[in-house]
């Protein structure tokens, strides 16, 4: 089992507890202020928590937080640029890595040597989305990452995402679009009143 999560809460949302195979999209669904992005912070411990995750059968408990956070790779529903262009934010060894998944996402190379603040909403998005691939994580949480995409993007990002998943990597999917969840996922789960629960359809 790639992932197991057991008793994980916070102040906030929790307990939860499940299991995610290595090559597996869970999707989650539910309105706003529900607690799915909480759920998500938790999993990649940004924020206060207790419970234990186990990542090919290693405690999270045994690992430090920026090596966790390697492999179990968040990307919020909108995510920080701390660097002026997206290049920036890109190592020398994942130059290959980036070259091979912009054309993918529909993005032009010149665009990591813009300035961020120039790039459009659904640029930035999917700048994000190849800077966490970049990563090879083992486990994806993905927060609404096509909100801001018109069709064609989320399109190709959905088969990138689909490409990745069956090379092995997990996926966790916070998502609004009842077709895409249907698309990606192998299970899906909904979030209400900060509790989840198993769809059975």
């Amino acid at each position: 089992m790639r992932l197991r999560i057991s008793k994980l809460q916070s102040s906030l949302a929790g307990p939860y507890s499940f299991d995610l195979a290595a090559g597996h999209c869970l999707t989650i669904s539910g309105p706003s202020g529900a607690g799915k992005s909480l759920l998500l912070r938790m999993l990649c411990d940004l924020d206060p928590n207790t419970g234990e995750i186990l990542l090919d059968n290693v405690p999270r408990s045994g690992m430090s937080a920026p090596a966790w956070r390697a492999q179990v790779v968040y990307q919020p529903a909108e995510p920080a640029w701390w660097l002026p262009t997206a290049s920036a934010h890109f190592k020398p060894h994942q130059a290959q890595r980036v070259q091979e998944l912009l054309p993918l996402l529909k993005l032009a190379p010149s665009l990591l040597d813009h300035e961020v603040s120039r790039l459009s909403t659904g640029e930035r998005q999917r700048m994000a989305l190849i800077r966490s691939l970049a990563c090879h994580p083992k486990v994806l949480l993905l927060d609404e990452p096509t909100a801001a995409l018109d069709p064609e993007a989320v399109s190709a990002t959905e088969a990138l995402l689909r490409r990745e998943v069956a090379a092995g990597m997990s996926l966790i999917l916070v998502t609004h679009s009842t077709a895409q969840a249907q698309a990606l996922g192998h299970r899906h789960m909904t979030m209400r009143d900060r509790v989840l629960h198993e769809d059975t359809q």
